[in-house]
């Protein structure tokens, strides 16, 4: 069989020193644990390269696409209320703390960086598409809205509005992205010191087996071989989310935030519910489920994945308008830069204490999830820990 694109995740040594007692000793390099590579292998290399020590994982690359906003019939027009409802959700707007110090990543489509939302945020970017550097569908511009946008006509839309620098890298075009583009934007955002990343993307199993089958394999393989593709590719992920973890003691913590995903037709079948989708599902991700308002309480979003670890408001979410304004989107998607937005928040608390480590990040974050206003008969396997809260002191 031909050469096949892998993504390669190497665990990264500066080289040899010597300790006290004048041994020597691999030395892990201080700014980053990992690094990534992406090169073409044969089967055969595939197995070799995978057996070296250096190496954490081989995966081949995958499509992966946006995990789109879903259309609701009873979807809300934008109004003149002085806070976007899910802001005052997760408290947002009573927490003393503005996100202020944190940096913030966000790999989606882009932004509008000439919108009034992001005035006097310090944005860096970069287009790992083939694309115009611009956000070219909106998606991108409304999700870093709602955690960092600023106030729009008297209208608070961020939960973290205070954040002067944000990490924005362009990973999805038209077409989506392949999965190599994915790691190598968290390693560039990682290597930018950003303490809190959000994603919006999933693997495309049907697209793998489409993208075989052009190729002239037979279905049954393409199948098989997308499936050996789509478990490489979780466990790709997870041990980047392990060694993002490992990395803190040397640069500081950081959190990947990942949306569920927006499978799920609960409005159809009570039953038909979707597990979260990868990467959300791999270890070391901080996987999000969507609510939206309930007579009696917040209730699960139907179109929500469940298994997600914790929720955050996704259902008629208001944020920045690419092109300017605003405008209201649900999904996933949209409660995912509410968790980020709280956990920017978290970090900034973190920081300011001296006390700033990953295992307290993690912790604080999903320690503040609650279950007291969501509607009484819900599961956890839907909202996980439930819905997560600003820091109040």
């Amino acid at each position: 069989m031909l050469p096949a694109k892998h993504v390669i995740l190497k665990r990264v040594k500066t080289g040899r020193t010597r300790g006290r007692d004048g041994l020597e000793f691999e030395a892990v390099q201080p700014r980053l644990s990992f690094a990534v590579e992406v090169d073409a292998l044969t089967a055969r290399r595939v197995e070799e390269v995978s057996h070296h020590r250096d190496i954490a994982a081989v995966a081949p690359v995958i499509p992966m696409k946006l995990i789109a906003p879903v259309s609701l019939p009873r979807a809300a027009h934008p109004t003149s209320t002085s806070t976007a409802w899910g802001i005052h959700a997760v408290g947002a707007d009573t927490s003393s703390l503005s996100g202020d110090g944190v940096r913030v990543a966000v790999l989606d489509t882009g932004v509008d960086a000439s919108h009034p939302a992001f005035d006097g945020v310090e944005l860096v970017q970069r287009n790992f598409t083939g694309e115009s550097d611009e956000d070219l569908d909106g998606h991108g511009t409304h999700c870093a809205g709602t955690i960092f946008g600023r106030d729009i006509d008297g209208t608070r839309i961020g939960v973290a509005p205070h954040v002067s620098t944000a990490l924005i890298g362009k990973v999805l075009d038209e077409d989506g992205a392949d999965s190599d583009v994915i790691v190598t934007a968290i390693e560039w955002a990682l290597r930018n010191d950003a303490q809190v990343i959000s994603m919006s993307v999933g693997i495309d199993f049907p697209g793998m087996v489409v993208d075989l089958e052009r190729e002239g394999v037979p279905t049954e393989l393409a199948t098989s071989m997308a499936l050996e593709g789509y478990r490489a590719n979780i466990l790709l992920f997870e041990r980047l989310g392990s060694l993002v973890q490992a990395r803190a003691s040397f640069t500081g913590p950081c959190l990947l935030v990942a949306a569920a995903g927006n499978e799920s037709r609960r409005d159809e079948d009570p039953d038909f519910v979707i597990a979260v989708s990868p990467p959300a599902a791999a270890d070391g991700m901080v996987s999000v489920a969507a609510v939206g308002p309930d007579p009696d309480g917040f209730a699960i979003a139907s179109f929500s994945n469940y298994g997600a670890r914790l929720s955050g408001p996704g259902v008629d979410i208001l944020s920045a308008q690419m092109g300017g304004g605003l405008t209201t989107m649900s999904g996933t998607s949209m409660a995912t830069p509410h968790v980020a937005g709280v956990a920017a928040l978290w970090a900034e608390k973190l920081m300011k204490s001296g006390h700033f480590s990953q295992q307290r990040f993690t912790d604080l974050l999903v320690g503040s999830a609650i279950t007291a206003s969501l509607k009484p008969g819900f599961s956890p396997a839907d909202v996980g820990n439930g819905i997560v809260q600003a820091p109040q002191d």
